[in-house]
């Protein structure tokens, strides 16, 4: 669990726009808040700790940047990072969930992925590998940047601005954002019996764990 709002106020705007860029298309970002920190960065600007503008712009940017750098990580290494072996950072289910979601949505996945987590992560890469022709790329990127940065951010700070004592609801929200983005990926395990099987080792492997403790 992170402490959002001591983490944006410590990381300042620097911090802020790293996490952004890394998460959208580095392999590193995979498991970084970006919903829930976006909103609580706009919540934060509302109240005077960021300038929105400043906030809404600068991680437009740094997402469709982060990217664009995916894209071209994933057309360079091409079909070679599906053989690479998994590891901590790295792990093919990751890849193949993408690949099922761009299978499924085409083109339209660089927008949709923006509010997956992990997805939205290999997405661009996964872009790259199929050597998708880049400014049909960059223009589904653009949008998908638009909406999820800026949408977020603007969203944080309307909320912070006209509700009264909103603070008071701010975990609560976070929670619903972060449970409104890993439901398709929740939807997703529970369709297949694949998936499904390696959740039921791994809650075994849990429960075991704590037995034993």
């Amino acid at each position: 669990m992170f402490d959002l709002v001591a983490l944006i106020k410590t990381a300042g705007y620097l911090g802020l726009f790293g996490i952004v860029f890394a998460e959208s298309g580095l392999l590193i970002g995979f498991f970084l808040p970006g919903d829930s920190l976006l909103f609580t960065a706009g919540f934060l600007a509302s109240q005077g700790f960021l300038n929105i503008w400043a906030l809404a712009i600068g991680a437009f940017i740094c997402a469709v940047a982060g990217d664009s750098v995916g894209y071209a990580f994933g057309r360079r290494v091409g079909p070679a990072i599906f053989k690479r072996e998994d590891s901590i950072i790295f792990h093919k289910d990751h890849l193949e969930r993408a690949k099922d979601f761009y299978a499924k949505y085409g083109k339209k996945t660089i927008i949709l992925a923006r509010f997956m987590p992990v997805v939205r992560t290999f997405a661009p890469i996964l872009a790259g590998v199929g050597h998708m022709h880049y400014p049909a790329f960059l223009t589904y990127n653009i949008i998908g940047g638009a909406l999820w940065a800026i949408g977020l951010t603007t969203l944080g700070y309307f909320l912070g601005s006209t509700i009264p004592n909103i603070d008071r609801y701010l975990i609560p929200i976070i929670a619903l954002i972060i449970f409104t983005s890993v439901l398709p990926s929740i939807i997703h395990i529970l369709r297949h019996k694949e998936y499904r099987v390696k959740l039921w080792k791994l809650l075994k492997f849990w429960q075991k764990g704590r037995t034993s403790a």
